[in-house]
C-alpha cells in the first residue's frame, strides 16, 4: 500500500509478479553472515556455512544477508556467492525454519551484471538484494549516474533492492537523505541499510517513507541501521532493523536489545546496549579476521578470511575473546 507520505511500498509490488511469493522482511536483528573456507585451500566450507546459519536462526535473527561486506563477497566468484545463498536457504529450510527470509549482496561493477546476478540468486534461494553504489569510475559517478543506475537495477531486477549506504567500502561515496528518500519513490526499491552510522539520516528516510517498525507496518519500507552499537538508537530514531555484523557472534544479545525496547523496558534495554556497544566496537576495530576468530573462540568454527585480509596471531585473537567476554557471557546465558 501506499505511504502517507506518497512513497510506494516495493515489497507488495515486486517485479514479476513475485511479490505475492516472497517472503516477508520482518523487523528485528540480521546478520550480514560471515562466509567460511577451508583453512589450507581457501574454497568454501559449505557444511560450516550452513551450521552457522542455522546457529543464527535458532538465536531468533529476523533474517540473513549473504555476501555483504561481513561475508567478503569481493573475494568471490558469481558461482561461489551463488553457492553460499543455496547452501543457506537449504540450511534455514531443513532446520525449519522455512520463513527466515535472505538477502544477497549482489553487487557488480555495471548494471548489466547486477541485474544478472540478481535474476540468479532469486533461483539460488534468495529473496532481496542488497547493492552499493557505483564507485570504481568515482569521477565520472556523479548523483545523476548514480541515481540512473539504481532505477535501471530496480527496473530490470526480478528481487526488490535495498540500498547499502557504506561509504568505507565505495571510495567515501556517500548518498544523503534527500537522495534516498527520492530513489525510494521506485516501488523495487524498499529499503537502505545505513551503514554510514548517521541516525539522524535514518531518522529523516524514515519519516519520508512511513518506515516499517516493531510498532506500527508502514508503508513497508525498510530503514536498516548497519552496526549492532546503535542497535537502540535505530530504534528511537524510527527505524526497522539492524544488519550487523556482530550478530554473527553475539545473535541473542542484539535481539535482546531490540525486543526489551519494542516491549517497553527501554531502561533495560539501554543498560544491555551500553554493554553490546562495548564489545562490538572490540569486533569493529578486529574487522572479518577478528569476527572469525571471536566465533572461533566462543563456538568452535570460524577460521580465517581469504587472502590478502591478514590472519590474527595467537596474542590478537586472546584479546578479542577478553575484549568480547563480557557480553559473550550475557549471550551464552540467553
Amino acid at each position: 500500500m501506499p505511504s502517507t507520505n506518497g512513497v510506494s511500498n516495493g515489497a507488495s509490488n515486486g517485479s514479476n509478479g513475485a511479490a505475492a511469493h516472497r517472503r516477508p522482511l520482518p523487523t528485528g536483528i540480521y546478520a550480514p553472515t560471515m562466509t567460511f573456507f577451508d583453512p589450507e585451500t581457501e574454497e568454501l566450507d559449505i557444511p560450516i556455512i550452513k551450521k552457522h546459519a542455522e546457529r543464527l536462526a535458532r538465536a531468533g535473527l529476523a533474517g540473513l544477508v549473504t555476501m555483504g561486506s561481513n561475508g567478503e563477497a569481493v573475494h568471490c566468484t558469481r558461482e561461489e556467492k551463488l553457492a553460499v545463498t543455496k547452501a543457506t536457504r537449504e540450511a534455514l529450510d531443513e532446520a525449519g525454519f522455512e520463513s527466515v527470509p535472505i538477502i544477497l549482496g549482489a553487487t557488480e561493477g555495471s548494471v548489466k551484471g547486477t541485474i544478472e546476478l540478481s535474476k540468479l540468486a532469486k533461483d539460488a534461494g534468495a529473496d532481496y538484494t542488497l547493492v552499493l553504489p557505483p564507485s570504481y569510475y568515482k569521477a565520472q559517478m556523479d548523483e545523476d549516474a548514480i541515481y540512473n543506475y539504481f532505477i535501471s537495477l530496480a527496473d530490470g531486477s526480478p528481487l526488490p533492492i535495498i540500498l547499502y549506504n557504506y561509504p568505507g567500502a565505495v571510495a567515501g561515496v556517500d548518498m544523503d537523505s534527500d537522495f534516498l528518500i527520492k530513489l525510494a519513490q521506485h516501488p523495487n526499491i524498499i529499503g537502505t541499510k545505513f551503514t554510514c552510522g548517521s541516525t539522524g539520516k535514518l531518522t529523516r528516510v524514515a519519516l519520508a517513507t512511513d518506515a516499517k517498525t516493531p510498532f506500527q507496518e508502514g508503508s513497508g519500507y525498510m530503514a536498516f541501521g548497519g552496526i549492532a552499537d546503535f542497535t537502540l538508537q535505530t530504534l528511537v530514531s524510527g527505524g526497522s532493523g539492524i544488519i550487523a555484523g556482530g550478530a554473527n557472534v553475539m545473535p541473542k544479545a542484539c535481539v535482546r536489545v531490540w525486543n526489551l525496547y519494542a516491549s517497553g523496558k527501554k531502561d533495560e534495554a539501554q543498560a544491555l546496549q551500553k554493554k553490546l556497544s562495548k564489545g562490538d566496537w572490540v569486533l569493529t576495530k578486529a574487522a572479518i579476521a577478528g569476527t572469525k576468530s571471536a566465533i572461533q573462540s566462543y563456538y568452535g568454527y570460524g577460521g580465517y578470511p581469504r587472502q590478502p585480509l591478514k590472519r590474527l596471531s595467537d596474542e590478537q585473537t586472546a584479546a578479542i575473546k577478553k575484549g568480547v567476554s563480557e557480553i559473550m557471557e550475557i549471550e551464552l546465558s540467553l
